[in-house]
């Protein structure tokens, strides 16, 4: 995550957004204190107004950490948990 100073980022808001388009988030400060944050837009809803599966998981997990191990060892810890 990128941080810049409100005349940096008016002088360069072009760029900025073309950084956010890529995936990139900028934190736009004034005086050093966080004000604002530039996020990339989140695709416009299906025709029907009901988001896909694929696209609702990754708006509910967008802002988690990625999991440490893989999805066989989570499962068998999940499962252990239950029983």
């Amino acid at each position: 995550m990128r941080s810049v100073g409100l005349a940096e980022a008016k002088a360069q808001l072009s760029a900025l957004l073309d950084a956010v388009e890529m995936g990139e988030e900028v934190v736009i400060t004034r005086r050093g204190q966080p004000v604002a944050r530039l996020v990339r837009e989140l695709p416009a809803l299906a025709k029907d107004g009901a988001l896909s599966w694929p696209e609702r998981l990754r708006r509910f997990h967008g802002n988690q950490a990625p999991l440490a191990g893989n999805a066989v060892a989570l499962v068998g810890e999940l499962r252990r948990d239950r029983g």
